[in-house]
């Protein structure tokens, strides 16, 4: 194989190609030298000591030009064909270099993505309009996993976490919210107190949704040891679809109160006293991340535009 051929020799330098190239491009010295910005006696040098180590004669030089030897004119076009791939290298590490551009992953819970994604998707073509961003909706479980193999990027969804090599930048706080059917005596009130949730039939989430988990916790702070599980969905609009044909009340977070009680005229709502249950949303990233302050930016960044949601932005240590 060429690679085991090569082992142990002298390799040419980048310096040595490049006055090469020179060369054979300009077939003149002065003008070679001068287009690389390298004295006539140091490009002679570097070409003959590219020669040397290649053991090959590149140039028969006369007193009055210079021409290419047969063996030249193959290896010129090698040694083009190299710059020019050093140089697309150099291009792409300046490329990765370069703040909020390629591609980025971003992981989001099925309970975020349809009420924050408008926000966030906005924010970027706005604001970073080189960045490709990639949107994988997944439940919880299995952005981790995303996030610790390498899948994923950067997740977005309800915390805390507490896994060990995740960074948390905590976005927003955020009450939840009870969805009654129409003739609930619950039904559009304000200020209700947690303790109700102990005698409501309260629909829920499948298993494997943090907003599942969420909800049972609001649950047994409220005093209710007993699973409240009859029927469950595997999604917020059909859960919310139950609650209007009076199947019982669900919890919804706040960002996703107008665009699922949109769809029917059959419900209500209605709100707890402070300190209402309530859910953190934030970003996650593997600790020390490469682009961990390119992360950390687009939450700040992020924060200023969920500002008109109803939530409780968070300050960046919060």
């Amino acid at each position: 194989m060429a690679g085991a051929k090569s082992h142990g020799r002298r390799q040419p330098s980048l310096a040595q190609l490049r006055a090469f190239a020179a060369v054979a491009e300009h077939l003149h010295f002065r003008d070679a030298a001068a287009a690389i910005g390298m004295s006539q006696p140091a490009l002679s040098g570097a070409v003959s000591a590219l020669e040397e180590v290649l053991g090959v004669t590149l140039l028969e030089r006369t007193t009055r030009k210079v021409l290419l030897s047969p063996a030249g004119e193959r290896l010129a076009v090698r040694a083009k064909a190299v710059l020019e791939e050093v140089g697309a290298l150099l291009e792409e590490a300046d490329a990765v270099r370069a703040p909020f551009t390629g591609v980025l992953r971003l992981g989001v819970i099925p309970t975020v993505a349809p009420y924050l994604l408008p926000t966030v998707l906005r924010l970027v073509h706005d604001r970073y309009p080189h960045l490709d961003l990639q949107v994988h909706e997944e439940q919880t479980a299995n952005l981790l996993d995303g996030l610790t193999t390498g899948r994923l990027d950067l997740l977005l969804l309800a915390v805390p976490l507490g896994v060990p090599g995740v960074v948390e930048l905590p976005l927003f706080d955020e009450d939840f919210v009870l969805v009654t059917p129409l003739d609930h005596w619950l039904g559009g009130r304000e200020g209700i107190p947690r303790e109700a949730l102990r005698e409501l039939n309260l629909l829920l989430l499948d298993e494997g949704h943090c907003l599942r988990d969420q909800a049972l916790d609001i649950c047994r702070e409220a005093g209710r040891e007993d699973a409240p599980v009859t029927t469950t969905a595997a999604g917020l609009s059909t859960l919310v679809q139950l609650v209007a044909g009076g199947l019982g009340v669900t919890l919804l977070p706040h960002t996703a109160l107008k665009v699922e009680t949109s769809r029917s005229n059959r419900l209500l709502t209605a709100y707890f006293t402070d300190p209402a249950p309530t859910r953190r949303v934030a970003f996650a990233m593997r600790a020390g991340a490469a682009r961990g302050a390119e992360y950390e930016e687009l939450a700040e960044a992020l924060r200023g535009a969920l500002r008109p949601l109803p939530v409780r932005v968070l300050e960046a240590d919060a």
